[in-house]
């Protein structure tokens, strides 16, 4: 089985790990590796928005020498290339009209790709006007689908699977005003039979619970306190999705193993009961 088919296996959710090469040590990064193995990580994910050293490959190698979890690369920048990792995540920001980031860099990548023989695992990325500028937007120098025109939405994401993309991630860009309206959301996700993520701007549980009905197969939010998260999971409940709610300190990696622990058995007792009905 490939990378990507274990990527798309529907039987098993996924839990995946990224660490951008520059921050750890490599003590940390064996670190990772061993916690990572016990709480049963599926994938890392390594690369990030600028690397400042050539630390990829070391990084790489690193991992792949301490256990048989499969490597691939999620690129910020067309030079993140790696004939040592097992596949790679190809970006394309397909709401924007940057040559660059619709195929320029892939150009650039595309023989060094080849030559090491990297699984491709294409991967698609659409931003959303979220009432304000953000980072994304300014770094790829591209301008997001306006918040009302969902006709653009929905075709743009058609077209990102019509060419093989796997995953459409709508993004209102992190620190966003308002977050994509639920008219969108439903209408992407009838419109394509890829998983639909979404991100940016969700700040209420009635939010969250909206984008949930709406048909999000994934939506990123974050609260502070565990009254505020419990609030969240009850909206989200109360419109017949399942939801729950993980605290944990994002430094205290004993405690994220943890959380990953509880959530992946979380998940094991829901397909017991799904395989038993």
């Amino acid at each position: 089985m490939n990378v990507y088919e274990r990527l798309s296996d529907i039987s098993k959710k996924k839990f995946v790990v990224l660490i951008d090469p520059d921050k750890p040590t490599d003590e940390q990064i064996v670190d990772i590796v061993d916690k990572s193995k016990k709480a049963g990580v599926d994938f890392f994910f390594v690369g990030g928005s600028l690397l400042l050293t050539d630390s990829l490959d070391h990084c790489i190698k690193l991992i792949k020498k301490h256990c048989e979890i499969p490597v691939l690369i999620f690129p910020g920048d067309s030079l993140q290339i790696s004939k040592w990792c097992d596949g790679f995540l190809l970006l394309s920001l397909i709401s924007g009209r940057n040559p660059e980031m619709l195929i320029g860099r892939h150009v650039v990548a595309a023989p060094y790709l080849k030559l090491y023989g990297n699984e491709i695992i294409p991967t698609g990325y659409m931003l959303v006007d979220g009432g304000n500028p953000t980072s994304v937007s300014y770094m790829s120098n591209t301008t997001p689908i306006p918040h009302d025109k969902d006709a653009i939405a929905m075709c743009t994401a058609l077209a990102g699977e019509m060419l093989g993309l796997k995953v459409i991630y709508m993004d209102a860009g992190s620190g966003a005003i308002n977050p994509i309206s639920t008219e969108m959301i439903y209408k992407v996700k009838n419109t394509v039979s890829v998983p639909l993520i979404v991100g940016g701007g969700i700040k209420t549980p009635e939010q969250a619970a909206a984008m949930a009905e709406a048909g999000a197969d994934i939506a990123f939010t974050y609260r502070k306190g565990g009254e505020e998260a419990a609030e969240v999971v009850a909206a989200i409940e109360a419109t017949g999705r399942r939801a729950k709610s993980y605290m944990s300190d994002a430094a205290d990696f004993a405690a994220a193993e943890e959380v990953a622990r509880g959530y992946l058995q979380a998940l094991k007792d829901k397909y017991r009961k799904q395989a038993a009905a």
